[in-house]
C-alpha cells in the first residue's frame, strides 16, 4: 500500500470504531493523582536474543514469500506478517514466550529481565513501588517469578480475574508495604 491507500485505510477504521472507543484522560478520572513520570531506557538485545531475533525474522520472511508464492490471499499473508511481527515483539521481551514453539530453547537470557532487575533494585532501595504492564501474560508470569524469587511483594491485574479479585488486589497495593 502506498502512504496515501494506508492513511485512507487508517482514517476509514479509526471513523467506524470511534462510535465503540470511550477515551477518558487520567485527569478526568482521577485528578488527585501526579503527573506521570515517563522514562525511555533503550535496552540492547543479548547476542542469545539477537541471533534467535535474526533467524526467526528470517524465517518469518521466507514463511511470508512462500505463502505469497503459493497464492495465499492478502487476508492470510497479512494474518502471517502480524504473527510475525508478534514472534519478534516476545523475543525482544523474552526468548521464553517463544518457547513453545518446538525449534526454539526453553530458556535464554533477557535482556529487558536483566534491565527490570536493575529498575527494581533502585526502585526497592528508595522504597518506591513499580507499575509494570505488558501485553504479554507470560512474561507477566515471568516478572512474577522474578519477584518471588526476590522476596519482594507483589500484585497482579489482568482479564482473567473478576471484578471482586481486581478490587481485592488493588487494595493490597494500595495498603501493602
Amino acid at each position: 500500500l502506498s502512504a496515501e491507500e494506508r492513511t485512507w485505510h487508517d482514517d476509514r477504521l479509526r471513523r467506524q470504531a470511534a462510535p465503540y472507543l470511550l477515551r477518558r484522560t487520567k485527569r478526568a478520572v482521577a485528578p488527585e493523582l501526579p503527573p506521570r513520570l515517563e522514562q525511555v531506557l533503550w535496552v540492547e538485545l543479548t547476542p542469545e536474543q539477537a541471533d534467535l531475533y535474526r533467524r526467526m525474522e528470517q524465517e518469518g520472511e521466507r514463511q511470508l514469500l512462500d505463502l505469497a508464492a503459493a497464492g495465499a490471499a492478502e487476508s492470510s499473508l497479512r494474518l502471517a506478517a502480524l504473527t510475525q511481527l508478534l514472534r519478534l515483539r516476545q523475543i525482544c521481551c523474552d526468548p521464553r514466550l517463544v518457547a513453545t514453539l518446538p525449534e526454539q530453547p526453553t530458556a535464554a537470557v533477557s535482556a529487558k529481565l536483566e534491565a527490570f532487575r536493575e529498575l527494581l533494585a533502585e526502585a526497592v532501595d528508595d522504597g518506591h513501588r513499580l507499575l509494570v504492564f505488558s501485553q504479554f501474560t507470560r512474561l507477566l508470569d515471568l516478572v512474577g517469578a522474578e519477584l518471588e524469587a526476590q522476596g519482594i511483594p507483589w500484585c497482579r491485574l489482568d482479564g482473567t480475574m473478576s471484578p471482586a479479585q481486581r478490587q481485592a488486589e488493588v487494595d493490597r497495593f494500595q495498603s501493602g508495604p
